[in-house]
């Protein structure tokens, strides 16, 4: 008997994976494998726990312990967009763990929920090898299934009675309550937008990890004049707020005239 294990990190891409691997082999051997790093949004949890009820199944959930800043703190490295040691030592690493000790590689598949999109689809063959030996399967990027945009596998999950994780209101990715350091600057900009309190507690973490590196680490980069340079969340933040008030008094004294 063949066991069907779904990477469950609590998107919607995982998700509706899950539930197409659900509807073409049942759930008798079917697992949801979830990786807890410690830094995601209370409505991620929420909905992994809505989605697995709909599934008739109970997710198993592995952990290292870590949150991504504790992580960095320990390796002395801070992760960015180009490099981010937490995806594979606080996600891959403790399911991968699980996956030794539970699956046979003989009678397994894994299944990962990358969406349909050019971008994602360059990215199988490097999932594949990384996953090996394990056979690996991505339910939404094969011929038989149709291309859906991300708002139409939001909408597949809100027909069946349940609200998607909040985050999709302005993100595009549900991971680590927004705080994600592999996101670029518009990510970021829509974080400080939505969530200013989250965004200044990154803000105080990245500054905290350049406190004990003592280098002027970042996660965040821009080019000016065809040169690369740092750009720390504070700096960005500041940057966002001077071009706020600028607007705000551009449409001020716009409004006051005849």
């Amino acid at each position: 008997m063949t066991r069907h294990i779904v990477q469950y990190s609590g998107g919607i891409g995982s998700c509706a994976a899950a539930m197409r691997v659900a509807e073409r082999h049942g759930t008798d051997d079917m697992v949801l494998l979830a990786a807890d790093a410690g830094s995601e949004d209370p409505d991620l949890w929420r909905f992994v726990k809505e989605t697995s009820a709909y599934l008739g199944l109970e997710p198993v959930i592995v952990s290292d312990g870590r949150t991504p800043f504790e992580l960095f703190h320990d390796v002395r490295f801070l992760g960015n967009s180009r490099l981010a040691p937490c995806s594979h030592l606080l996600k891959q690493k403790p399911c991968r763990e699980w996956m030794e000790a539970n699956a046979d590689p003989a009678d397994t598949i894994v299944y990962i929920g990358i969406e349909n999109t050019k971008r994602d689809r360059a990215r199988i063959p490097g999932i594949a090898r990384n996953w090996k030996p394990w056979r690996v399967q991505f339910p939404l990027c094969n011929r038989w299934e149709p291309s859906r945009s991300k708002a139409e596998l939001l909408a597949e999950v809100r027909a069946v009675g349940i609200e998607p994780p909040r985050i999709y209101a302005w993100a595009e990715h549900n991971n680590c309550f927004g705080k994600c350091v592999r996101a670029g600057k518009r990510h970021w900009a829509a974080l400080w937008e939505n969530d200013p309190d989250r965004y200044r507690e990154a803000e105080r973490d990245e500054q905290a990890i350049r406190e004990h590196l003592g280098k002027p680490v970042t996660i965040l980069r821009e080019q000016v004049g065809g040169v690369k340079r740092p750009l720390t969340l504070r700096e960005f933040r500041l940057r966002l707020e001077a071009e706020a008030a600028a607007e705000r008094e551009l449409a001020t004294a716009g409004g006051g005239r005849p």
